[in-house]
């Protein structure tokens, strides 16, 4: 292998490094919270080794966010057409997120964090949570023209209404995961709008 593909691959491995401590530093105590240092040292490196990938906090919560977003977007293949596959494949991102409660605490976090104006995720979650109504109303209004959504299910408000009974159940599941069955919940929500079960 050439220098420069060790390099890279060097270098590559040496961001997911930092990613991972980034999201296990986060979790545990959110974004304002945390420091690069501390990153860092979860990394293995040092402050300035950190600041080469990313030079600032901002550039790695971005980073951390949008790493999220492709991973479960292709794990999870949430980039199919319009219809009833995008529900199963809500269903098991569900599934998965209730496997991996950490990632999931992480969002949850920043989420509510990123309500203020000023917090540097803010317009990230404007992105992430209009890009997502946009394409749940897309599922629903294709699934309304194949005859699958229950009469009188607004395309719209089902979409709103999912998006929210997700983030809403995955706080209520983090408080009391004995409690609350986040998976059931969400195939109990699209059961009922639909006219035949998922």
């Amino acid at each position: 292998m050439p220098a420069v593909d060790r390099g890279y691959a060097k270098g590559r491995i040496r961001r997911e490094d930092i990613l991972a401590a980034a999201v296990a530093v986060y979790a545990e105590a959110g974004y304002h919270g945390s420091s690069l240092r501390e990153v860092a040292k979860r990394a293995g490196i040092t402050h300035a080794g950190l600041l080469y990938y990313f030079p600032t906090k901002e550039a790695l919560l971005a980073a951390v966010l949008e790493r999220r977003d492709a991973d479960d977007a292709e794990r999870e293949q949430l980039n199919a057409p319009p219809g009833l596959e995008v529900l199963r494949h809500w269903i098991a991102l569900a599934e998965y997120n209730v496997a991996h409660p950490g990632i999931v605490e992480l969002y949850s976090r920043l989420a509510a964090e990123a309500v203020a104006p000023d917090h540097p995720a803010h317009d990230y979650f404007v992105r992430h949570y209009r890009i997502a109504r946009r394409s749940a109303y897309e599922t629903f209004r294709v699934l309304a023209e194949r005859g699958e959504l229950r009469p009188g299910v607004d395309p719209h408000v089902a979409a709103l209404t999912y998006m929210s009974l997700s983030d809403g159940l995955q706080v209520q599941w983090l408080t009391k995961p004995d409690e609350v069955d986040l998976v059931g919940a969400l195939r109990h929500y699209l059961d009922s709008i639909l006219t035949d079960p998922i």
